[in-house]
């Protein structure tokens, strides 16, 4: 293989986040938990809701990277229902991040956020997602998260 790997857009998180609860700093850093209240995932090859109950578990590390962990259900157009863990990382200049954490918008392009997102689920039409890795490029913004997703 030459050239870089191709990635295939395949659909676009779109999730409704409450307010963290900030648990507090601890010897690795500031751990947060930020509910998963709903959302949508539209795309060529994903599409359908995010069910409400899920959540991102942060840690903010004292260097500033903040290590993220989501765990969430989708329930598909057809039905299938697929569970979600979406790992990365998040970080930006201090006073970038520093809103950020405070809630307030922040230009995508000042921000790197990643993810590898991994699927699960018992639908044979979707077996598919379990079969690959992903990629998302994410975006905060006040009261929603946007990860694009993409097969590698």
């Amino acid at each position: 293989m030459t050239g870089a790997p191709r990635l295939d857009y395949v659909g676009t998180v779109e999730a409704e986040v409450a307010a963290p609860v900030v648990i507090g700093a601890g010897v690795a850093g500031e751990r947060r938990i930020v509910s998963i209240l709903g959302g949508r995932v539209s795309g060529p090859r994903l599409e359908g809701e995010i069910l409400p109950g899920g959540a991102d578990f942060q840690l903010v590390r004292p260097d500033g990277v903040a290590e993220i962990e989501a765990r969430y259900a989708l329930r598909l157009a057809d039905g299938a229902l697929v569970y979600v863990v979406n790992r990365g990382l998040r970080h930006a200049a201090p006073d970038d991040m520093a809103r950020l954490l405070r809630g307030e918008p922040v230009p995508p392009e000042r921000v790197y956020f990643r993810t590898a997102p991994a699927f699960e689920t018992a639908s044979p039409a979707h077996t598919w997602l379990q079969r690959g890795l992903f990629v998302g490029f994410g975006e905060r913004r006040p009261a929603s998260v946007l990860v694009r997703v993409f097969a590698v």
